[in-house]
């Protein structure tokens, strides 16, 4: 079996590529040492592991799906940086996958005795003393079995049918002598956690774990001979294209059909908690799902209530345990100035992500929304805030009469219905709504503001690299520029006019917009220090690095003897540090206790140093499939500041990993400790 593991991880390298769905396991496996590492705050470190399995169920309805659905099309076709068809890539995943399952599962034990000896302790139903039992029992009967949907299968009731990620106890009855199935399907909007007894020691109970305790009482009558807990997961990738030339289609009314559908989609994972029951057998004989996509978790499934632990701990305490409160700086010149437009248009306005509150923004668009000379916003929305302020600002601009042009992204994946939500709202404050273009999402983040100033039109842009989203406005890192420059601000009107008329073959003066001019930009830049050879540079932080032909380029940068420093958090597509081939190119990852979010690319050093910020990590579906854009730092103090940024994350040898020739993360050495995260929150760069 060790030996099957090890050929599945060497299929997926290939020489200097790594495959994209390894090299994303690699990233949450970082994602998972974080919920192990001693240096986080307790209740931070159980937050990481929440996440860590809230990906992989991600990862499994997108990723595995994409390539279950592949492996049935186009069996034949093989990815290009390692050659694998679509079911050896799933071969291996499952390899892979069962790994990280005993890994999750010892970081839970090992969480669990920690937060035992900090006085909060996770109770599993077999060690309930006779009262706490009792207790447990009268909660299932009041509180929990109201709220639970029960049956029954034998040969007179029809199968059932599994629901994506909902959590069911299956029974194996006998009633006289006849065998049957008992099914309980637990209520997602029930309580994850409760807690047993009083006093100055927090008991826990989970909701599995109290289902495993009383649950069987629930089929009156019956003889339970086991029980098996157990979940399936369902392919979420589907097919959103849809013939633009056909005007009868209603965008917004084929997504509420194409979300409702996951629902009924093949099962791509089931996970049980009990290897060796026959139920197993029952549930992947009615799935119809191969053995090797079964997964074993004795304890749990999801395990988001980890992130739930905290509020059952006095303030005090809990405090203690978590990362110290963080709330992001207002720039002493643009809290105490009295108009946002006019700051910008005296000179760009620079907002780091959550190092800087959104706050600035907010204002800016807030003065718009009242200010005569303002006549017409546009915006690309994402992703948003289920409280969104960006929304009611622009409800209120249009209120006030401005014209307010939204394009909003229907197929955000996840986010869908929440997107949906804010169409509807912002169409009743008479905004004008543009779903997308063609058939291609966009992901670009840019507001253009047009307005007459002393007789002339003049314009403020916002590009930034991350979503008009407050909530994670605190918690992913993410660069913004305000500028009132005026090619900017023709590109930026210029943009959403093609949008609107789903035009892509259009040459921006500043913008590199993509698909069209984005990638062929990013490559010239590279081959013009290509030309410079050891001379050449090239640093960029990105989230992800997949592109075969930028991958190709950088290959060919680094045999010419250029020195590339790439700093990226995820997948990561190319393998540094092999000689002769990508010596001369080194990738970072951190992780840490913001997601590092921000793609930066830059070329040169000194006056021939060229930098943009961008919407697009260096993916094929970013730079080819979708409407993305990069924009160049053209204020050299703002450059010099992103720059700083950069340099001090390649210092970081706390959170950071790098990436090595054999294709495996480590840690970097050096003295003293450098946090870059922590670093930049108590200094102002």
């Amino acid at each position: 079996m060790a030996s099957d593991k090890i050929k599945a991880k060497r299929a997926f390298i290939k020489d200097t590529c790594v495959n994209r769905e390894y090299s994303w396991l690699l990233f949450n496996k970082r994602v998972l040492d974080q919920a192990s590492d001693e240096s986080n705050p307790l209740l931070e470190r159980a937050k990481f592991l929440g996440i860590f399995a809230s990906n992989l169920d991600e990862f499994f309805m997108v990723r595995v799906g994409s390539l279950y659905n592949e492996a049935i099309s186009n069996p034949e076709q093989k990815e290009n940086k390692t050659g694998l068809t679509a079911q050896k890539q799933l071969d291996g995943i499952c390899q892979i996958v069962a790994e990280m399952y005993e890994e999750r599962a010892a970081c839970y034990s090992a969480l669990i005795k920690d937060l035992a000896a900090g006085g909060v302790k996770l109770i599993k139903a077999a060690q309930l003393s006779s009262r706490q039992l009792k207790e447990c029992q009268n909660l299932f009967k009041l509180n929990i079995l109201p709220q639970l949907s029960l049956m029954v299968l034998d040969a007179k009731h029809p199968m059932m049918q599994f629901e994506n990620k909902r959590n069911y106890m299956l029974y194996d009855l006998v009633k006289g002598d006849r065998p049957m199935i008992g099914v309980m399907a637990l209520n997602e909007n029930l309580n994850r956690l409760y807690r047993v007894g009083t006093g100055d020691s927090v008991r826990l109970i989970t909701l599995e774990e109290v289902i495993r305790a009383c649950g069987a009482s629930a089929f009156t009558g019956y003889g339970v001979k086991d029980s098996m807990l157990c979940r399936c997961t369902r392919n979420a990738d589907f097919d959103t294209y849809i013939d633009d030339a056909d005007v009868e289609t209603d965008f917004s009314q084929l997504m509420k059909k194409k979300v409702a559908s996951r629902a009924r989609m093949d099962i791509v994972r089931v996970e049980v908690d009990n290897e060796n029951s026959k139920l197993k057998d029952f549930v992947l004989k009615l799935t119809k799902v191969d053995p090797k996509y079964c997964f074993v978790d004795k304890r749990f499934f999801d395990y988001k209530f980890m992130f739930q632990i905290g509020s059952y701990i006095p303030d005090e305490r809990a405090s203690s345990l978590k990362y110290k409160p963080f709330k992001g700086r207002v720039d002493d010149e643009l809290a105490s100035s009295p108009s946002m437009i006019q700051t910008v248009l005296d000179h760009d306005v620079f907002l780091s992500y959550p190092y800087d509150a959104m706050t600035p923004l907010e204002t800016l668009l807030d003065e718009c929304s009242r200010d005569d000379r303002v006549s017409a916003i546009s915006i690309t929305i994402y992703r948003l805030a289920h409280h969104s302020r960006i929304a009611d600002l622009l409800c209120r601009a249009s209120e006030n009469g401005k014209m307010v042009t939204v394009v909003i992204e229907l197929c955000a994946r996840f986010d869908e219905e929440n997107n949906m939500y804010f169409a509807n709202k912002l169409q009743e404050a008479g905004c004008t709504i543009i779903y997308g273009m063609e058939n291609y999402k966009v992901h670009s983040k840019i507001i253009s503001i047009v307005m007459q100033h002393k007789g002339e039109i003049r314009y403020i842009t916002h590009l930034g690299t991350g979503n008009y989203n407050e909530s994670t406005a605190k918690q992913y890192t993410d660069l913004n520029i305000i500028t009132a420059d005026r090619q900017i601000g023709e590109d930026g009107a210029a943009f959403f006019r093609n949008i609107s008329i789903c035009n892509t073959e259009y040459r921006y003066n500043r913008l590199l917009v993509a698909p069209e001019t984005l990638k062929p930009g990013l490559i010239a830049y590279m081959d013009r220090e290509i030309a410079k050879g050891s001379e050449g540079y090239i640093l960029a932080k990105m989230n992800s690095l997949t592109d075969k032909a930028i991958i190709d380029k950088l290959r060919e940068a680094s045999c010419a003897g250029v020195k590339v420093e790439l700093i990226i958090r995820g997948i990561c597509c190319i393998l540094p540090e092999v000689p002769g081939k990508t010596e001369n190119i080194s990738v970072t990852s951190i992780v840490g206790r913001f997601l590092e979010h921000s793609r930066v690319y830059s070329f040169g050093k000194g006056r021939d140093r060229i930098t943009y910020i961008s919407s697009a990590d260096l993916m094929t579906r970013n730079v080819d499939k979708r409407v993305e854009i990069a924009a160049p730092v053209l204020d050299k103090k703002i450059e010099d500041r992103i720059i700083k940024f950069l340099h001090i994350m390649l210092s970081d040898n706390v959170k950071a990993r790098k990436l090595c020739a054999d294709g495996k993360y480590r840690r970097v050495a050096g003295t003293p400790p450098m946090d870059a995260q922590d670093y930049l929150i108590s200094h102002k760069i």
